[in-house]
């Protein structure tokens, strides 16, 4: 049964998460720890910062750590990977074809227009559902986050750089 219930989990998932994968973190989130409860909040922040830490698409990796816990074997992590993958890979398999012919229609540009913003609307909320008492414990995360906000966005400091000052920092301050 948890089988299947990750497989439509993640099925729907993957089919209604227009962005890729930050923007289906709000989603993942809220099926996999409010809905199911398979992971707790700390788990799911866990997951998130390891998922962003090692190669591939964000989705992938949180589907494959998510099935697995659940489920406890691997296949919970095959069957949730599959699944997730298995929308897009229909989707794109089937606009393929077609999109060239028509990427010019009004209709077509018209709902790309306004796929978007909703985009850039879920990355937010994803990033704001982010913001908890599970990854801001106390003034020093908060201090972290600040520094990290302003180092990659003000300064444009690369991504893996700051992820090695960020856990220098954590393991000189705690």
């Amino acid at each position: 049964m948890i089988y299947w219930q990750l497989f439509v989990t993640y099925l729907k998932i993957g089919l209604f998460s227009f962005g890729g994968g930050y923007a289906m973190l709000s989603l993942v989130e809220y099926e996999v720890v409010q809905k199911h409860a398979w992971i707790d909040p700390a788990a799911f922040t866990d997951i998130v910062a390891i998922s962003q830490m090692t190669p591939g698409p964000i989705g992938i990796n949180t589907a494959t750590y998510v099935g697995y816990t659940a489920t406890g074997s691997v296949w919970g992590s095959v069957v949730a990977t599959c699944a997730v993958v298995l929308p897009s890979l229909v989707i794109m398999l089937s606009i393929c074809r077609f999109l060239q012919k028509f990427r010019q229609n009004t209709w077509v540009e018209a709902a790309l227009s306004g796929i978007k913003p909703v985009t850039v609307g879920l990355i937010a909320a994803a990033a704001i559902s982010m913001i908890n008492t599970e990854n801001f414990t106390d003034y020093k995360s908060v201090l972290i986050f600040a520094a990290a906000f302003l180092l990659t966005w003000r300064w444009k400091i690369h991504p893996i750089l700051m992820l090695l000052l960020a856990g220098g920092a954590g393991l000189l301050i705690y």
